[in-house]
Formats: C-alpha cells, structure tokens, sequence
C-alpha cells in the first residue's frame, strides 16, 4: 500500500512563498517512487479540483497556465519525494492542495494541505 505525507501548507501574505512537500510512504505493487508520475492538483471552496503541475518519470514537467514562472514542482527519487515551489503567491492560489501519483492507469490520492494567501 502507498500513503503521502503532505506538509508546508499555512498562511502567507500575498506576494510571499511556500514550498510544499509530499513525502510517498511505501510503494504500488510491483513499482518504485521513481516509475510514478507525480502531480499536485488543488481545489479551492466551490470549484473542481485543478491540475496545477505535473512531473513525470522523466523529469519533464508541465504547468497550469496560471501559475508558470511562479511555481516550480520537483521530485527527489532517492528521497520518495516531491516537492512544489511556490513564488509570488496570489489570493487567488488560496486552495487545499493534493500530490498525486498516477501508475498502472490508476491515481493515488494524499489527503491535502491547506495554502490560504491572505494579508
């Protein structure tokens, strides 16, 4: 079985930086962290939960239009980690953010960290 541990998440002033961290604890059957695309996705109060980056096994990323040039999403295998580098946060990045995994067409969950961006 896999779990996540997500942290970094709080309160920041708009203008101001976060890094989120989400740790993967054990592994898919017949896998390692390194065969996993990894995401972060986010849901803010009455909207659809979001795409926000995504870094395959590769290491190539992708980002949501919204957010490039301030985030940055990266993974360290040796660790089981990734990581989101947020810059220049906005009131409007304000959201529970999720990591995700994606293996085998199925996607694995990590239950969020709260980002509120508020002055």
């Amino acid at each position: 079985q896999v779990h996540f541990v997500e942290s970094g998440g709080g309160l920041v002033q708009p203008g101001g930086s976060l890094r989120l961290s989400c740790a993967v604890i054990g592994t898919i059957s017949g896998s390692i962290f390194s065969m996993y695309d990894l995401a972060w996705y986010r849901q803010a109060p009455g909207n659809q939960r979001e795409l926000v980056a995504v870094i395959d096994s590769g290491g190539r990323t992708n980002y949501t239009d919204s957010v490039k040039g301030r985030f940055t999403i990266s993974r360290n295998n040796a660790q089981n980690t990734m990581y989101l580098r947020m810059n220049s946060l906005k009131p409007e990045d304000t959201a529970v953010y999720y990591c995700n995994a994606h293996f085998g067409l199925r996607d694995y969950w990590g239950r969020g960290t709260q980002v509120t961006v508020s002055s």
